[in-house]
């Protein structure tokens, strides 16, 4: 088992988070996964991971996966000029992630708590939430009530907003 994905599993115990693993080829997208996991219960989610234009602050945005961010509204939101989607190396330093893998759990690696998560607030009509535990060959399900638990336990800042959904061209 990948080290990124026993810390997730190691943090759910520790906090009393029950979740159902459902194992599966690595996707990278959403649609990839959709393949696998669509008939799990809960919202299906995208995880992405921003910066601003100094490079001194980090996001990640989880959100429905049928919504296309609007990154400039999104900066508008949060009182930020030049959002831009951050590089891999960026995304290996601050969360220790590979693209493809990305997801609310990679905050567990922030042991500085730099990054700032946002969730979206649609996110908080459902009852369960799917995401990766760090690796892309699994889907866990979760509560989302456990998951706002596990976001007040982790120490970063974070902060559920209404997203601007960008318009399809």
């Amino acid at each position: 088992m990948d080290h990124n994905e026993k810390k997730v599993y190691e943090v759910l115990e520790k906090l009393h988070i029950d979740y159902e693993k459902h194992d599966h080829p690595a996707v990278f997208t959403c649609r990839e996964a959709d393949i696998y996991t669509s008939g799990l219960k809960g919202v299906h989610t995208k995880n992405l991971f921003l910066r601003n234009r100094k490079g001194d602050s980090h996001y990640l945005v989880v959100m429905c996966e049928d919504k296309v961010l609007d990154v400039k509204g999104f900066g508008e939101i949060i009182s930020e000029k030049n959002i831009s989607f951050a590089s891999p190396e960026r995304m290996m330093k601050y969360l220790k992630l590979t693209p493809g893998s990305v997801s609310i759990f990679g905050i567990i690696n922030d042991t500085e708590h730099e990054v700032t998560v946002y969730v979206d607030e649609d996110i908080m009509k459902e009852e369960f939430i799917n995401s990766h535990p760090n690796v892309n060959t699994s889907t866990l399900v979760i509560k989302v009530s456990d998951m706002m638990m596990f976001l007040e336990e982790s120490g970063n800042r974070y902060q559920t907003i209404s997203l601007k959904i960008a318009q399809k061209p």
